[in-house]
């Protein structure tokens, strides 16, 4: 069996092993561990599109006919100065249930240029009250993030920090030098990943890795997969990057890690919202493409809110803060349920009923 320096990448390929082959591991005298050749091909989701699309990089997307707005939204939103203050004390406040100390660790996941950087530049940009780049963001074609990333989401001034922490990794696909598996994926869900590791082909996470936890607490751990995929894109992603995002899901759910989803860049898909974000509940055509990307990662839209990260712009939005606001709140219901569902057990002593 090739071990992983040695094994060759197949575009195409996108299927893995099961998660105990991939922790297998062979004695200290040989690799360090041994992983079917399956499992190591990278998640290279520009596979499928030819060389001359990824160096054209054309828009992805053309706006349809105009369609008639829906009478009401599909969501219920406010749009509101009162409704963002009470979102941005709902997130600041927020403290995993029943583990004191602990910080909701959220895992960014998604194809390069989907926007997972963004987002978390975007949602800091609210905190702070004007807008940032915190996490550093690279073009449509290229990876910007290249190591595990943790981002603590700081209050506003003088408050102290939130309780969520946005991890960011390097994007899926975006060529050869991309190199993440779904072995480092887990690992990084897991909690063995040291923070700052490199992702490489000859480098993937491994007991000896610099800085590897051998035995990762709670605090080291993911406890909620938020997958972020592009609107504009969603309609000429490569054909297997559907079942790529089924299999990660079904290896992560393995783990009881609860997944939701990001829709980003929406007003590039609907002028109506890139006007005025608060049409997004009732344009048909971000409706149609949530369930779009529904299809695609193979989960309800019922888990998946849509943003519009900020990008070119210098000042902050109230509707869009608003927007962000509730696709963090959404994220942290479904953290929470990992920290309900690990909650604790705590026997007292018996009570001496004199029976």
């Amino acid at each position: 069996m090739p071990n992983l320096t040695e094994a060759k990448i197949r575009p195409a390929s996108f299927s893995f092993a099961s998660a105990q082959e991939v922790e297998d591991q062979v004695p200290a005298a040989k690799p360090a561990f041994a992983i079917a050749e399956d499992v190591i091909s990278r998640l290279n989701l520009c596979s499928n599109v030819s060389s001359t699309e990824k160096e054209n990089n054309t828009p992805s997307y053309t706006f349809p006919a105009p369609q008639p707005k829906l009478e009401s939204q599909w969501r219920e939103m406010e749009w509101t100065d009162e409704q963002k203050a009470s979102l941005m004390k709902t997130v600041s406040s927020y403290r995993p249930s029943c583990h004191e100390g602990t910080q909701a660790r959220v895992l960014l996941l998604g194809p390069v240029g989907s926007g997972k950087s963004s987002f978390i530049s975007s949602v800091q940009s609210v905190f702070n009250g004007r807008v940032t780049n915190r996490a550093m963001v690279g073009t449509s074609s290229t990876s910007f993030t290249k190591k595990l990333q943790s981002f603590n989401i700081h209050g506003q001034k003088g408050e102290d920090p939130t309780g969520l922490v946005l991890c960011d990794i390097v994007g899926l696909g975006g060529g050869e030098m991309t190199a993440l598996t779904l072995h480092d994926i887990l690992s990084v869900i897991k909690g063995h990943a040291p923070e700052g590791h490199k992702f490489s082909a000859d480098q993937p996470v491994r007991s000896e890795t610099v800085g590897y936890i051998k035995k990762p607490g709670l605090k080291d751990k993911i406890h909620c997969v938020a997958f972020v995929v592009d609107a504009s894109k969603i309609l000429t992603y490569p054909k297997g990057l559907g079942t790529t995002f089924r299999l990660l899901r079904k290896h992560i759910s393995d783990l009881d890690i609860h997944q939701v989803a990001l829709l980003t860049q929406i007003d590039q898909i609907c002028p109506e919202t890139a006007k005025d974000v608060t049409q997004v509940y009732k344009s048909r055509i971000i409706q149609d493409m949530m369930n779009k990307a529904g299809d695609l990662l193979g989960m309800s839209t019922s888990y998946i809110v849509p943003v519009k990260n900020y990008s070119s712009e210098l000042k902050l939005n109230v509707n869009n803060d608003v927007l962000l606001l509730r696709a963090v709140d959404h994220i942290l219901q479904y953290t929470d349920l990992y920290f309900q569902d690990n909650a604790p057990q705590h026997t007292g002593p018996k009570n001496d009923l004199g029976i």
